[in-house]
């Protein structure tokens, strides 16, 4: 009886804790699961044009991946001293992160402008070999083209708009950028059905028609964002004069880079290598890109619901760490990564149930469809390790662990997963489904080693004081 009191106690919070934790997290599910829901619609109006368009814009965004999760890995770090100034009320240090997150985003974007105008169809090219399906790979090179050279325009938004919605989450404003969010997608699903068909007298465009809704949709977030936060100066005081000196102190611009230097490179490496599975999944035909495609973009809509946990213990356990409440934070870490745990179950068993249907909204061949099933599937029988992974990395990363996180995620990412697909892709017969499923249970050596670090404390740790 002792034991499961115990249990109850360590892992299981009373109503008060949920209702702190759905604060911040709901907003954030909304706006992330409506996003993503919309990139669901937004994948069924390009599919419903045909294999070959789906497959070129799936391409494209996968490119995009990675500078997306360039920006939130050079920005992380930063955010990380931003919620633990927020716990200590010291507005300056947060000026200071705005600022630092500012310039890096310019320097990212930078560097994803120089790769995708000058190396951008060969990139492309890297999942358009190697099939023998009857898909037509020029049309699909011709179709991602079109489609990147439109979206490139939408990546500097995507750029500031993250510099304002992380600070504002990070200060536990989550609200602002769920209702920007909510906007901005009604405008990207409004405008998809407009341009990609040519309704109500609009230029029937197809893919491209996908990119310029993405691209107007990302300008109305960014102008909600921004006018609110600069508006509000009384829930957001950092905010005053945020524009008179651009410059950071040479010291915390170190500091903060050290710190966020492993998540940066973390993410890029991670991201890469994400974009590298999917490149030795490709190898298999086009079918193969079209199913994994579905898959992915499905099981996103209901990722979001766990995936919000990960934010949940950046803010929480990041501000009781500035704040010096070491025990308080431990305590509502276990919490959350328990709940964590619990609500993927029941995303995987939700998945799992409904593999079957969601392919069928796409104008695709039976193949692509059955691939599509198989990966969903796969996805929700493992959806519990990645509900337990993404909270143990949120954990390690909210005290500044960053180089343990590095090792945890990318290291891993480049030492087993890919070397792992790349031999069974191209050296066995195994069905696609099987591969994926075999790097997905390769991940048991991290739950391991999640479980160890998370438990010894070694993340318990204040950097800002």
């Amino acid at each position: 009886m002792d034991g499961k009191i115990g249990f109850r106690k360590k892992f299981i919070g009373d109503r008060a804790f949920y209702k702190r934790v759905l604060a911040i997290t709901v907003p954030i599910m909304v706006q992330s699961g409506i996003t993503n829901f919309v990139s669901l619609l937004d994948n069924i109006m390009v599919g419903r044009v045909g294999t070959e368009q789906m497959s070129g814009v799936a391409i494209v965004n996968q490119l995009f991946f990675v500078f997306y999760l360039c920006i939130f890995g050079g920005f992380a770090g930063a955010g990380i001293f931003t919620a633990q100034y927020y716990g200590c009320g010291d507005q300056e240090g947060i000026r200071h992160t705005f600022r630092y997150k500012l310039w890096m985003g310019v320097v990212l974007f930078a560097g994803a402008l120089v790769v995708f105008l000058g190396f951008g169809e060969q990139l492309i090219g890297l999942y358009l070999n190697g099939s023998e399906d009857g898909g037509d790979l020029a049309a699909a090179l011709r179709y991602a083209s079109g489609y990147m050279r439109i979206a490139l325009a939408g990546l500097p938004v995507f750029m500031i708009v993250q510099v304002y919605a992380n600070t504002l989450r990070e200060c536990g404003e989550t609200v602002v950028p769920m209702k920007a969010g909510l906007a901005a997608v009604f405008v990207n699903l409004v405008f998809n059905y407009l341009l990609i068909y040519g309704k109500f007298g609009f230029p029937e465009m197809g893919v491209n028609g996908a990119a310029l809704a993405t691209v107007l949709s990302r300008i109305v977030e960014m102008s909600i964002v921004v006018s609110w936060t600069h508006r509000h100066t009384e829930r957001c005081p950092y905010i005053v004069g945020i524009y008179r000196k651009m410059t950071v102190p040479v010291r915390l611009i170190r500091k903060y880079f050290i710190t966020g230097a492993p998540l940066l490179v973390n993410e890029t490496l991670w991201s890469t290598g994400m974009a590298m599975l999917a490149q030795c999944y490709s190898v298999r035909g086009l079918n193969v890109v079209a199913g994994q495609n579905i898959a992915s973009t499905i099981s996103n809509v209901f990722n979001v619901i766990f995936f919000s946990m990960g934010d949940a213990i950046a803010i929480i356990v990041g501000q009781h760490l500035g704040a010096g409440r070491y025990e308080q934070a431990r305590d509502d870490d276990n919490k959350i990564i328990a709940f964590s745990v619990c609500i993927a179950t029941l995303v995987g068993l939700i998945i799992f149930s409904t593999s079957g249907l969601f392919p069928r909204l796409y104008n695709t061949t039976p193949e692509a469809r059955r691939i599509a099933m198989h990966f969903l599937m796969v996805q929700a029988i493992f959806t519990p390790q990645m509900g337990f992974l993404h909270t143990s990395y949120f954990t390690l990363r909210s005290g500044g662990r960053t180089i343990i996180t590095f090792f945890f995620d990318s290291v891993f990412m480049w030492v087993i997963s890919v070397p792992l697909a790349y031999v069974l892709s191209r050296f066995t017969p195994l069905y696609v489904a099987w591969i994926f499923a075999f790097i997905q249970m390769a991940e048991w050596i991290k739950c391991a080693i999640g479980f160890v670090l998370v438990k010894k404390g070694v993340w318990m740790n204040n950097i800002v004081s």
